[in-house]
């Protein structure tokens, strides 16, 4: 029993429990309306056009690297629980729009472009100061656990949503989809006004000057570990977490199943996410070490997807892909954070963010382009060879400190 409560050390505290519990719910119609808008995009709003997909992921994407120096700022020198409330809450709004537009039959391809652009704008606020809230809710000490604990109800949310994303979208049709999750964001909401103030660890706030984002910048640039953790990321966030691509292009283009058995291809996926982020939960420790394994097999999983002969094989492969994605992601997560100034950590996550997310611009058209040229096959090739880069990355990276060690 002792491993098992380790894993879960970071429900110990109350505010952890009820910030977990709110945040499952809201995740759960993240994916509810991610697997929705896929859906509405590629086959409703236009004749299976990946390309549409791709532009929707940079439009989402996009604001990550864009709002970059204000982002960073608001999550080093605001009230992070404050921000998030105002963060969550615009997401929830934006989400209530779109899927009344999509019940009514309004909607059209523009409005989605445009509302995957503001929710990405919002987003962009909200993640930096989501993940370095964590350290407000646990402390450093159980920091590793609770990033872990967080991915995990993010991706067990990811094997639920899709489910209901298309029975919901079989049943009663996709603008459901985007209702869901706007009343989603009700109970982070609810959990966000309950916890204990008192009880938060508040990180410290830096101090407003002039130049805190180059700062922030100066501060990456003069430390070669985090550097190359964000060139990793780059390449695997940019090539290779383009998921909503990969899995509706193989789902219809090439395996042929519908609703159903598209939401089914991203629940799979999940049971490689979830396990991969109980594992990293269970270590005391995040290591350096686990960026080139985890770097590595993702690489291989997107070899195995992309050549897999049927339905179940290219499922399975998913489950790997999650496994390693969630080990690379994770880790970084972990790592970026623990070994980071407190007054700094704001800055530095937002461009973690922006490097693993912003790339997504550049990266998913391309990824879209070559699915359409060249079928989704190809584009699954474009995610392996990033992986197997990154991990060359993380190969250099260690054999350089060994070298500068000796």
């Amino acid at each position: 029993m002792r491993p098992f409560a380790g894993v879960f050390r970071s429900l110990r505290g109350f505010n952890y429990r009820v910030w977990a519990a709110g945040a499952f719910v809201s995740n759960v119609g993240t994916w509810v309306q991610r697997t929705g808008q896929d859906w509405l995009v590629f086959t409703q709003l236009t004749d299976h056009d990946a390309s549409a997909v791709g532009l929707v992921m940079a439009l989402q994407f996009g604001p990550q690297l864009l709002l970059l120096p204000w982002t960073g700022f608001a999550a080093d020198h605001f009230n992070q629980r404050k921000l998030l409330i105002a963060t969550q809450a615009t997401m929830g709004s934006l989400a209530l729009i779109l899927g009344l537009l999509t019940v009514t039959g309004a909607v059209e391809l523009w409005h989605v472009y445009i509302f995957a652009f503001l929710f990405g704008s919002a987003a962009a606020f909200d993640a930096p100061v989501r993940q370095t809230f964590v350290a407000e809710l646990v402390g450093d000490a159980d920091l590793h656990n609770a990033v872990a604990l967080n991915s995990t109800s993010f991706n067990a949310a990811r094997m639920i949503g899709p489910a209901i994303a298309g029975l919901t979208i079989a049943a009663v049709g996709t603008g459901w989809a985007f209702l869901i999750n706007g009343a989603s964001f009700a109970a982070v909401l609810v959990a966000l006004a309950c916890l204990r103030i008192a009880e938060l660890r508040p990180n410290v706030r830096a101090h407003r000057v002039k130049g805190s984002f180059t700062e922030g910048i100066r501060y990456v640039w003069q430390r070669p570990d985090l550097m190359a953790m964000l060139v990793m990321l780059f390449l695997v966030g940019t090539f290779g977490l383009n998921f909503p691509i990969f899995i509706s292009t193989m789902a219809i283009g090439v395996f042929h199943v519908d609703a159903r058995g598209f939401g089914l291809l991203s629940s799979c996926m999940a049971i490689g996410t979830v396990a991969g982020a109980l594992w990293s939960a269970g270590r005391e420790q995040p290591r350096f070490s686990l960026l080139l394994s985890g770097a590595a097999v993702f690489g291989l999983g997107c070899t195995l997807a992309a050549l897999a002969p049927g339905y179940w094989f290219f499922a399975a492969a998913l489950v790997v892909i999650g496994v390693a994605a969630l080990t690379l992601t994770n880790t970084s997560n972990s790592l970026m954070q623990l070994s980071t100034e407190r007054a700094m950590r704001g800055r530095v996550m937002a461009l973690r963010v922006a490097i693993a997310l912003g790339g997504t611009p550049i990266g998913a058209p391309i990824v879209g382009w070559v699915a359409n040229s060249y079928g989704p096959r190809w584009a699954l090739a474009v995610g392996a060879a990033a992986g197997f880069a990154a991990a060359a990355v993380a190969v250099y990276a260690l054999m350089r400190r060994r070298g500068v060690s000796r």
